[in-house]
This record gives structure tokens, C-alpha cells and sequence, in this order.
């Protein structure tokens, strides 16, 4: 069962040998068998890769995200294929009743916003029962946008009455690169469950290849955001990224068992996806850590 996150953020050469990863620098080289190794991360721009190691990557299902002279993450590489029924998949979805995403949005969007107010709870702020308060006024598909409402109170809750989200800060840095790991994990689950990213229940900007991703990974920001108030003092250094990271291999609960983030996540996503012609079956994930 694959488990680890590889990161590579000095400069060096990785390729493919015998179904193992290798990483050379200089006379040195490091040996990971790709049954092991979830995700890689490549936070370097100095880093070589042989065409041969990327195609078994993407037969294994393995993620790549590459990064930006600024250690941002700027893009991944995602198998093409990862279901042997991806053309029944997709489609099923390009044919999804407006109202079914509708009412799934929804459902995705109360379960956000009661995570938000359970972290507020937990941090005891005042503003807990003003952001619970709007889970109740969430309309179908969310036409009142009390998702935006909530965000607002819970992050100026959370970070201060001055804080201004994708401002350039450092707590704003470290939430963009935390989110930027969990869309390419979720992205992984849609691809490998057969569908198209670009087609999302709620979100549907031309421009944005993860759609579907981004609709979501909603209720699992939180996670995110709690781990970022809690080292908000800190830089987004290479400990600070490894620490985020390694969120993804935290257990939390789920329907009642504990489980590891990336276990949640694949789980989650299968469920919503496959129920959403019957939301009665929709599980979501309320935050509790494990």
C-alpha cells in the first residue's frame, strides 16, 4: 500500500530502475520502491527527470507536483487512464441533473461551514454560533452564497479583523500551499474514480483544469486551516512544507473510525461521486482529529 510523499528540493537527477524511484546527487543515490511512495513533490527547478520513470509513475497512479522557482506548487501529472471504465464514467457525469449537483453542492457546502464553527469552537472564539448559524440558511445550490458569508466571519475570526485572504503574508502562503497538496490529492481520487476534473458540480470556470477537485476538497480545508493557526508564527521554510505534508498521513475520524487523511479522502470522494443520483448516501466528513 502506497504511503509516502517523496519530496526532492535539492538539486539532483530521478529516474526509474527496477521499480524503485531513484534519486542521485552527485555519488550519492537514494532507492524508494514505488509501491511505497503516494505522491512526489518536486520542489526544485533544478531537478531532472527521465521520460521513462514519468510513464511509471502514471501507470502506478503515482502523482508528481512540480513547483516554481518560489517552492509554490504550480502544476502535477495525472494519468490519462486510471479506470478501465472512465468512458462509462464520464459519460454518466457530463449527463448529472442540474438539480443533483445542486443539492450535493449544498450538502458539501453545510458540511464546510460546520467545520469551520467546530474549529472556532475548539479555539473558543465568540464568532462559533454566528458562523454555525448560517448552515441553516444554506439554499439549494447555495444560490445566497452563504458559503462567502461564513468564510468571511471565520477567517477574520480565526487570523484577525485584518486579514485579507490571497494576500501576500506568510499565513496566506502557508493556507495557498496546504490547499494546493490537498486539490492534487483530491484531483487524484476523481481521476482514479473515472472522471473528467474539468467538469465540477458547482464550479465551472473554463480557465481551471479542477474543477471537480475544487468543489470537492471543500469540507477538508479545514484541516488546513487548523494547522496553520496553530504555527502561524512561522515561516513557509522546507520543515514548515514537510510539516504540512505530513498532515496527509494524520488519522482522523470517519463515520466513527480513524483512519489517515489520504484514506478519508479516497473514501469520501468514491462515496460522493457514486451517490450523487442519491444523496441519501451521502457520508460526510465532520472534522475531529483522531
Amino acid at each position: 500500500m502506497s504511503f509516502r510523499t517523496v519530496v526532492i528540493s535539492r538539486q539532483s537527477k530521478i529516474s526509474y530502475k527496477n521499480r524503485f524511484l531513484v534519486v542521485k546527487k552527485d555519488n550519492d543515490e537514494k532507492y524508494v520502491h514505488l509501491s511505497e511512495i503516494d505522491t512526489i513533490i518536486v520542489d526544485s527547478i533544478s531537478v531532472s527527470i527521465s521520460t521513462y520513470l514519468l510513464k511509471e509513475l502514471s501507470d502506478n497512479k503515482i502523482n508528481i507536483i512540480f513547483c516554481d522557482d518560489k517552492h509554490n506548487p504550480f502544476g502535477e501529472l495525472s494519468s490519462y487512464y486510471s479506470r478501465h471504465n472512465s468512458s462509462k464514467k464520464i459519460k454518466e457525469q457530463i449527463t448529472w441533473k442540474v438539480s443533483s449537483k445542486d443539492e450535493l453542492w449544498s450538502r458539501i457546502v453545510k458540511n464546510k461551514i460546520i467545520n469551520q464553527a467546530l474549529l472556532l469552537r475548539k479555539i473558543k472564539s465568540d464568532k462559533y454560533n454566528l458562523v454555525l448559524s448560517y448552515v441553516d440558511n444554506v439554499k439549494i445550490g447555495d444560490k445566497t452564497n452563504r458559503e462567502g458569508h461564513a468564510a468571511k466571519v471565520y477567517f477574520n475570526a480565526l487570523f484577525g479583523n485584518t486579514f485579507v485572504r490571497n494576500d501576500s503574508d506568510e499565513i496566506n502562503a502557508a493556507l495557498n500551499y496546504g490547499y494546493a497538496i490537498l486539490l492534487s490529492t483530491v484531483n487524484k481520487e476523481v481521476i482514479s474514480n473515472g472522471y473528467l476534473t474539468q467538469l465540477g458540480i458547482h464550479h465551472k470556470n473554463e480557465f481551471n483544469q479542477f474543477n471537480l477537485a475544487c468543489d470537492l476538497m471543500e469540507p477538508f480545508r479545514i484541516i488546513i486551516d487548523n494547522f496553520v493557526y496553530y504555527n502561524q508564527d512561522r515561516k513557509l521554510d522546507k520543515d514548515y512544507k514537510l510539516d504540512i505534508v505530513n498532515i496527509f498521513n494524520n488519522y482522523f475520524l470517519y463515520q466513527n473510525k480513524k483512519y489517515i487523511l489520504k484514506d478519508i479522502i479516497k473514501m469520501y470522494i468514491k462515496n460522493t461521486l457514486d451517490c450523487i443520483d442519491n444523496l441519501d448516501n451521502y457520508k460526510e466528513f465532520i472534522y475531529y482529529e483522531g
